[in-house]
């Protein structure tokens, strides 16, 4: 009777594994069974050879799951993740051919070789050329380990088997030699360096050799370049290119060599220009060509309609002149057809899509550009997705027999949409439903609304409140001229079935009080009911608002106290209730996840409280126009958030996201910066605490903050002095301090302020000289109504240069008057032999050729007369 042999761990395998977890923190005990007791082989994510019990693969992702919505800025949580070092000693494994450790939360790469420093801590630049190897890796993952930098990819030359490398994500900021290291590896088939923070493309190099290459992705990195030869100079077939989002300015090459069995070709997201090359069309194989989002001019290439395997075709958002190419029409496998967001002209009919029986999706729309279909005409295809710009007369009346449309949208159009209820129940059939700047003129009282995006800006839509279906996750009827209560929209008897997530109804005529049922729609993440005419307090029920992030209720006549209850929202991001009647005290229970604050243009009074120095993630405070007194807090350098000059590239928006939905929506905030009103994406560091009643002095914690970027604090009674400490806000860029009582000099530091382009000290009781620098001397309006100031841009010059400008000496009168009268004498004679020596030397020449006589005169005639204004001045 035979018993099968079972295979244990190699012991040296296992070593190596234990010397890679010593480096490795495991918050979570994904590692909780690698121990030395057990097996290795029967260890989490790691699997043997059942012959040999040699590691041959380690798969340990971690796995994080996404909220249902996300703000931006905030990261997948991997508080659960390994973390760390991440040590290439796992490559002694000389069986290893599989390893992934993928979306985890490692810091550094580190190679530990016993007895081998020169291999120690690649992450800081040093070469492992005498390092461990492993020749039987086929499979690589380190991506979305978005924490990890490393200095260098030399390491990854010795993995001379290796097929798929994915280092999406990863850190290489000062990676120059990356190309040379990847194309050290003969057999690789697909690499991935998206989102790596890569600079260097090698713009000069003219061939790569990529031996085996067939999916190459180097999207959403730093290149700054043309694109490079080498790209298209591979020694191999590619049959994926992947580009996308990186910054490269190029025009692309007149030939594309060895790419006849290229299948897929994104180049979107770049700054490409120059025309789009005919021989695009001899990629014979070509399926896939995305070239959007770039500069490309000129036609859209007539060899473009040869690709008789093309499915998708996308070149919206360039700079593409001319007529849609017919042939394009003879795409019988496109599914995919997109060139809206260009400057085409000419006439579209069904001649260029009545050969495309399987198109899916269709984008097109330019100004210039006429649709002329056949209002009999039934398309051969069904549409899943269509986008129609600048559609004028009627909207085409094949779109109504499209009824696998789930997407629709409509940009920029003065077509006539009658009959209007057989336009808006074949909107009932979509999902994603966009109607911007239209003239639909209705009244949208008795429409159902029930995609779940349903996005309407700008349409002169009237009447009330719609009624929506629970299916409905984001609604914005924006700048529309709605009218009446909005009760029946959130009252009616949906009763805790909503999953309404984005509610924008500012900028229409809307009146009466907020309701108070809020409580039925606790999905809500954005408000925005601003810019109407409502009325009353806002209700307590807000507060049971536990999603909220952004609320917006500015320009309207609310009145009353900020409630308490909102104290429950403890996720609230942005608070805007400026311009309207609210008074009290300013609310001190705010949640610290709060990054801007707008209050100003009410009726607030009293201090400003001490509580709110807790808000460390505050950028935007703007309590300006109120009726503020006290002190300003000695506490605002707590504004942590305002230490930093990464605010103009802090954007302020969320995700919404399921498995069958996703739609990101960026949420700005009107600020109030170098006296314009800016809507903005992006904060700025901002603090207005104008036209208040606020006294004492300016603490010197407000000069602590350094990504300060803009400071009003005019219209008080503010005193003191300016400290020289201003001058370490180095990111500031207005500064406004009218209008109070602030005296002594203006610092000198101010001049180093070089991103400073407002300036305004106007009206206040300071004295001396204003000192020099192209920011302080633009204007005399940013000084006048501080009698004491001189110098430039004043006219009034100070006391040390009027000193300065005087040539006389200190004697008496009438030894001065002498000592004038043998100046000007011996002035004048020397004057008058100099000017008879040099007049005819050079007249008398100059007289014999008869053209230059009447430029000389001319000539001769502005100096006389300066000299005889230099002498007046001088006497």
């Amino acid at each position: 009777m035979c018993s099968s042999l079972k295979i244990h761990c190699n012991e040296k395998d296992m070593n190596t594994l234990l010397r890679f977890k010593k480096g490795v923190r495991d918050p979570s005990g994904m590692l909780s069974s690698w121990l030395p007791k057990l097996d290795c082989c029967r260890w989490t994510g790691v699997k043997c050879d059942n012959i040999t019990g040699r590691v041959t693969q380690l798969n340990l992702p971690c796995h994080t799951t996404q909220p249902e919505v996300v703000a931006y800025q905030e990261k997948d949580d991997k508080s659960h993740c390994l973390t760390g070092e991440f040590s290439l000693t796992l490559l002694e494994l000389e069986f290893l051919s599989y390893l992934d450790f993928s979306n985890n939360d490692f810091k550094s790469i580190q190679y530990s070789s016993m007895g081998n420093h020169k291999c120690d801590d690649l992450s800081r630049g040093n070469l492992p050329h005498l390092c461990g190897n492993s020749t039987n890796l086929h499979y690589l993952d380190l991506s979305h380990n978005y924490d990890l930098l490393v200095y260098n990819l030399h390491w990854v030359s010795r993995l001379s088997s290796l097929k798929y490398l994915n280092l999406g994500g990863v850190r290489l900021p000062k990676e120059i030699d990356w190309l040379q290291s990847v194309t050290m590896l003969p057999s690789l088939l697909e690499l991935t360096l998206e989102n790596c923070q890569l600079e260097n493309i090698y713009p000069f190099l003219q061939y790569a050799n990529f031996t085996s290459l067939q999916v190459l992705n180097l999207a959403g990195n730093d290149f700054v370049s043309e694109l490079p030869s080498w790209l298209f100079n591979l020694s191999c077939d590619i049959s994926h290119i992947d580009l996308s989002q990186n910054r490269i300015n190029s025009q692309l090459p007149e030939r594309f060599p060895n790419f006849r069995s290229i299948q897929t070709l994104f180049l979107s997201d770049n700054y490409l220009k120059g025309p789009i090359p005919n021989w695009l069309g001899q990629l014979e194989e070509l399926k896939e060509l995305d070239l959007s989002h770039n500069s490309f001019s000129g036609p859209i290439p007539e060899g473009l309609g040869n690709l008789s395997s093309l499915i998708n075709l996308i070149l919206e958002s360039n700079e593409l002149k001319g007529n849609l190419p017919d042939n394009l029409g003879h795409l019988f496998n496109l599914e995919t057809l997109a060139v809206s967001k260009n400057s085409l002209t000419g006439i579209v009919s069904e001649r260029n899509l009545r050969s495309l029986t399987n198109l899916k999706s269709f984008s097109m729309g330019s100004p210039s550009l006429v649709y002329d279909f056949d209002p009999e005409w039934v398309p051969p295809f069904q549409l899943v997705s269509i986008s129609l710009g600048y559609v004028r007369d009627k909207l085409p009346a094949w779109l109504f027999t499209q009824s696998s449309l789930t997407d629709l949208k409509i940009l920029d159009s003065t077509a006539s949409f009658e009959p209007l209820d057989k336009f808006w129940n074949f909107a009932t059939q979509l999902e994603y439903f966009v109607l911007v700047n239209s003239t639909i003129n209705g009244d949208i009282s008795n429409v159902l609304l029930s995609s779940k995006l349903v996005w309407l800006d700008s349409n002169n839509l009237r009447g009330g409140m719609p009624r929506i279906s629970p299916e409905v996750r984001v609604l914005r009827i924006y700048n529309n001229s709605l009218s009446g209560s909005i009760s029946p929209l959130l009252c009616d008897s949906m009763k805790n079935k909503s999953n309404l997530v984005h509610l924008d109804m500012g900028y229409n005529h809307l009146t009466g009080e907020l309701t108070d049922c809020w409580n039925d729609w606790k999905s809500l993440v954005h408000i925005d009911l601003g810019y109407n005419n409502l009325t009353g307090k806002i209700p307590h029920s807000m507060g049971s608002l536990s999603n909220l992030r952004f609320l917006y209720l500015e320009s309207n006549k609310f009145f009353g106290e900020v409630p308490f209850s909102l104290n429950n929202c403890k996720n609230l991001w942005i608070l805007d209730l400026g311009h309207n009647n609210l008074s009290g005290v300013i609310p001190n229970w705010l949640g610290q996840s709060v990054r801007g604050l707008k209050l100003r243009s009410n009726q607030f009074s009293g201090n400003i409280p001490t509580q709110l120095c807790q808000l460390g993630s505050l950028m935007v405070m703007d309590f300006a126009s109120n009726r503020l007194s006290g002190p300003i807090p000695n506490c605002l350098h707590n504004f942590t958030a305002m230490l930093f000059s990464n605010a103009s590239t802090y954007k302020v928006g969320f995700t919404v996201q399921s498995p069958d939905f996703s739609v990101s929506i960026a949420c700005g905030i009107r600020m109030f910066i170098k006296g314009k009103e800016l809507n903005r994406v992006y904060l700025m560091n901002d603090i207005d605490l104008s036209n208040n009643n606020l006294s004492g002095s300016v603490p010197l914690e407000i000069y602590m903050l350094t990504g300060l970027q803009s400071l009003n604090l005019s219209h008080n009674q503010l005193m003191g002095t300016i400290p020289q400490e201003i001058g370490n806000l180095k990111q500031l860029e207005a500064i406004d301090l009218s209008r109070n009582q602030f005296s002594g000099e203006i610092p000198v530091s101010l001049s180093a302020l070089h991103y400073l382009s407002v300036l305004n000290l106007s009206f206040n009781n300071l004295m001396g000289k204003i000192p020099s620098g192209t920011q302080l001397g633009s204007t005399d309006l940013s000084y006048i109504g501080n009698s004491d100031l001189c110098g430039p841009p004043l006219t009034k010059i100070c006391p040390q240069d009027e000193k300065s400008h005087n040539i006389t000496k200190p004697v008496r009168e009438e030894d001065d008057d002498d000592d004038k009268s043998e100046v000007y004498s011996w002035f004048y004679m020397g004057m008058g032999i100099g000017f008879a020596v040099g007049f005819w030397g050079v007249f008398g020449t100059i007289l014999l050729n008869r053209r230059c006589r009447l430029v000389y005169f001319r000539f001769l005639h502005r100096v006389c007369d300066f000299v005889i204004r230099k002498m007046i001045s001088i006497y």
